[in-house]
């Protein structure tokens, strides 16, 4: 990665960074029909839009992001892993690697490599998603590539 950028926690970050980030997402979704609307929806001015527009997105929006490694704890059931895998299908995610260790206590976890280049919806709802599955005890981001 270049050494223009930095990987920051948004928790320290300016609040218009974060409406920036939510303009470009309401933007994408069609919820406002220009962009004078979305900016004024999440409160903040054109002007600091504009400004910060090309330079602040999140981290699945990113040019560098390709790949993540997702940690699934899955209750111990047949075809607990094939809804995982479904919900990664639907959303246009490639798997690359998959392992599985054995069941202890009934939960086995699952280490997912995923190519995440033609995701069509946000990491943050990628993890709600699987998480809404009975099978499911837990979900983790480990990380991003």
């Amino acid at each position: 990665m270049s050494k223009d950028y930095l990987i920051i926690h948004k928790k320290v970050l300016p609040d218009y960074f974060i409406k920036v980030t939510e303009v470009n997402q309401a933007m994408k979704e069609k919820k406002y029909p220009n962009i004078s609307e979305a900016v004024k929806a999440v409160g903040i001015s054109r002007s600091t839009y504009y400004k910060y527009k090309d330079y602040v997105f999140l981290p699945e929006e990113s040019k560098f992001t390709k790949k993540a490694i997702l940690s699934v704890d899955l209750i111990h059931l047949p075809g607990s892993l094939s809804g995982v895998l479904d919900i990664l299908k639907n959303n246009k995610i490639s798997i690359l690697t998959i392992s599985q260790s054995l069941p202890v206590n009934e939960i086995a976890n699952v280490i997912i490599s995923i190519d995440i280049t033609e995701i069509n919806i946000s990491m943050n709802e990628l993890i709600k998603e699987l998480k809404v599955l009975k099978q499911v005890k837990d979900v983790k981001l480990i990380a991003f590539e």
